[in-house]
């Protein structure tokens, strides 16, 4: 066979023109995510000005995780923790990592399976914490280790079909990662068994979810994200009508 007619070999940087540049239409400031930072910072001013942070009794008043409470039939903790904050540090690190994971996520998977993912991340997060420690704890942390958990799952599953150009990104999440970690063993409001749960409920859920970043959903997937869209509704609404019968 002469040189002319010998195949040629397919490498992975002549397929680069065949992916999908993630960061292409990708908003810096996805509303979502921004409403749910808005509505994270609103709560937290609520805290502040009832004196939620003056005590342990008082943030447990407040609707944070504590497994006595949970077991006592007030479920609706397991979702009420989840928008609380301990602190202005740990509201403002939780508010920069949801800002750069929302941004991904919510591109990578839509607005509605984006609510989805949330909203089981920090049920997830809550339901490991409750087994690994009696509380008080709060914070959106699960929820932000289940995004990034579904953000791993995402390129490492579609690693042949999506282009990433700013890796940078990995990085900061890195540091923001250790950050909390750390955190938690100093911070007796944070939980790292939330962490753990969270980052475990988003990489498996985002392995049924489906990257609208690649193709649109289908209409029966469509109707099954607004079915689940619902289920997630109605738990924040008993989440939140569990704090004002308390």
């Amino acid at each position: 066979m002469s040189e002319a007619e010998r195949p040629l070999r397919i490498t992975s940087d002549m397929l680069l023109g065949r992916r999908v540049d993630f960061e292409r239409r990708m908003r810096r400031l996805p509303p979502l995510t921004v409403a749910l930072i808005v509505t994270l910072g609103a709560v937290f001013a609520a805290e502040v000005v009832t004196g939620a942070l003056d005590s342990a009794d008082a943030i447990i008043a407040a609707g944070a995780l504590l497994r006595e409470a949970v077991l006592a039939g007030e479920w609706w903790r397991l979702v009420s923790a989840t928008v609380l904050h301990g602190s202005v540090d740990h509201l403002i690190s939780n508010a920069i990592a949801l800002l750069i994971l929302g941004m991904v996520c919510e591109h990578g998977f839509g607005r509605v399976q984006y609510v989805i993912l949330y909203a089981a991340s920090g049920l997830g997060g809550s339901l490991l914490s409750l087994l690994t420690s009696p509380g008080p704890s709060v914070g959106a942390s699960g929820a932000i280790f289940g995004l990034q958990g579904a953000a791993i799952v995402l390129f490492r599953r579609h690693r042949d079909r999506l282009l990433v150009r700013d890796r940078r990104i990995g990085f900061v999440l890195l540091v923001w990662a250790v950050y909390s970690i750390v955190g938690g063993i100093f911070d007796p409001y944070v939980d790292n068994g939330a962490h753990l749960g969270g980052a475990l409920t988003g990489a498996l859920v985002a392995r049924r979810l489906h990257p609208v970043v690649l193709e649109p959903l289908t209409d029966e997937q469509a109707s099954s994200a607004r079915r689940w869209l619902w289920l997630a509704a109605a738990l924040l609404v008993y989440a939140f009508a569990g704090i004002l019968t308390r």
